[in-house]
């Protein structure tokens, strides 16, 4: 089974127009990444999905790097074992 990292790289990869080497934990999504609005609706709705996990505006406006992607995840699938929703 493919790590949380590798999952979020590939919906990158699938939503936005870059190379797989640029999708580190530090490059930023807008600045670097060059991700519009749309895009981050797009990569939200993905990862909501492809994880099973509730992310809220909120959440999802604290996202700036690709770790913070990826942390933010990990929790949320941390509280949805714990059986938080």
């Amino acid at each position: 089974m493919a790590t949380v990292e590798e999952q979020v790289k590939e919906i990158l990869l699938s939503i936005l127009d870059v190379k797989p080497e640029e999708i580190v934990p530090t490059a930023r999504v807008i600045e670097d990444l060059k991700a519009t609005s749309i895009d981050i609706v797009e990569i939200v709705t993905a990862l909501q999905n492809t994880f099973d996990v509730n992310v809220t505006d909120e959440e999802a406006g604290k996202i700036r790097t690709v770790g913070d992607a990826v942390d933010l995840l990990k929790a949320a699938i941390a509280k949805k074992a714990a059986g938080g929703t």
